[in-house]
């Protein structure tokens, strides 16, 4: 398929006026406040199940929780920050095993309905309808959540043990400082393409499209990351000056806070998925063979709704089927589909494994000492 960083022979400008026109057109807003809703119900057991695996790998502690919570404080409104940190020490303070696999199984629970919100929207904006059965739905909706999942462990344990992985491989490599210092340097923007990458799996698998060329970084989720990235920080920055939300509703501002910050963040994410439609739909105007138009799973499907809808015979109608290019597509896509898990969830483990390991080394330095 033509790359989508050509924008379909769009300018800036005709992108961004086809863009805001179909965010109006699909309510993307009115859809955002769905998701923020969905969010809610998912964020607290799935900051409970973040801090479960990472403190089984890590070991368990008041420090990870902290180092974690101040991370998140960096991105989350004032107000909001407290409430949740405020819960999840409730929650995580009196939390046993069974509380624990509970959260987890809530979690996956709740995410699949905020997943299964996503891929409503991104069907809406390539014009497509959802024929995948509900067990198939409910699938991707977890497998998304479970990888996503580690991709934000991986962010955060890139940020938070970066500087103690990097010693270690140093060390036991005999890398010099130039390494170490290159390391610091590329840590964040390592961080960043973890985001990218988790916007990118979402609109390749959340939309129930047949035929996608598989992209790590697409017009989409630079854009959404970089969205979802300024209004998390201009909405800070505002509250801080003119927060009026917790004298005018006292307790509730802080949820009214939160609420409006996942409010942000879905429409970051559906206005991402919506730049990705248009420019493929504008590639497929201008002709480019592998693109779909709006409405289309895969590339040759209008095609056979054409030799569907032509007149013949009812004894050779009743033999029209999609072509075996579309099911070959389907086949393909959910190949490609396990590879691209399979890596995720090897790569993490990998990586995992060597924080565990790095981490144990330093517990017992710092025990010798």
């Amino acid at each position: 398929m033509a790359s989508l960083w050509g924008f379909g022979g769009l300018s800036w400008k005709d992108l961004g006026k086809r863009v805001w026109g179909e965010v109006q057109e699909d309510e993307i807003f009115g859809r955002a406040a769905q998701l923020a809703y969905y969010f809610l119900l998912a964020l607290f057991p799935l900051l409970l199940f973040l801090t479960s695996v990472i403190g089984l790998v890590m070991g368990s502690g008041t420090g990870l929780r902290h180092s974690l919570f101040n991370h998140l404080s960096q991105v989350l409104p004032g107000d909001a920050f407290k409430l949740v940190d405020s819960t999840m020490y409730e929650v995580s303070a009196a939390s046993g095993g069974g509380k624990i696999a509970f959260g987890i199984l809530a979690a996956l629970w709740a995410a699949s309905n905020g997943m299964g919100a996503i891929t409503q929207a991104l069907n809406v904006a390539y014009d497509v309808k959802e024929r995948r059965s509900w067990l198939r739905q409910r699938a991707t909706a977890v497998g998304l959540t479970v990888a996503l999942s580690m991709l934000i462990i991986m962010a955060l344990v890139m940020v938070l043990y970066g500087e103690r992985i990097i010693d270690y491989v140093a060390g036991s490599y005999g890398f010099g400082a130039v390494f170490t210092n290159i390391w610091k340097v590329l840590q964040l923007p390592i961080a960043l393409a973890f985001m990218l990458f988790a916007f990118a799996l979402i609109y390749f698998f959340a939309p129930d499209l047949h035929d996608q060329e598989w992209t790590w970084v697409t017009p989409g989720s630079a854009i959404g990351v970089g969205l979802w990235l300024l209004v998390s920080f201009a909405f800070r920055i505002y509250l801080n000056f003119f927060n009026s939300y917790s004298k005018t509703y006292g307790s509730l501002g802080a949820v009214i806070i939160l609420m409006l910050w996942l409010y942000l963040t879905g429409a970051a994410i559906l206005i991402g998925g919506e730049v990705n439609s248009e420019i493929e739909d504008a590639a497929a105007k201008a002709g480019a063979p592998d693109a779909k138009e709006k409405g289309q799973k895969a590339p040759d499907e209008k095609k056979d709704e054409r030799r569907a809808e032509s007149p013949r015979p009812v004894s050779e109608a009743a033999h029209v089927q999609p072509s075996r290019a579309a099911y070959g597509n389907r086949k393909k896509r959910g190949k490609r589909g396990v590879s691209i898990g399979a890596a995720v969830a090897t790569a993490g483990a990998l990586f995992l494994a060597l924080v565990q390991r790095v981490t144990r080394r330093g517990t017992t330095i710092h025990r010798d000492r």
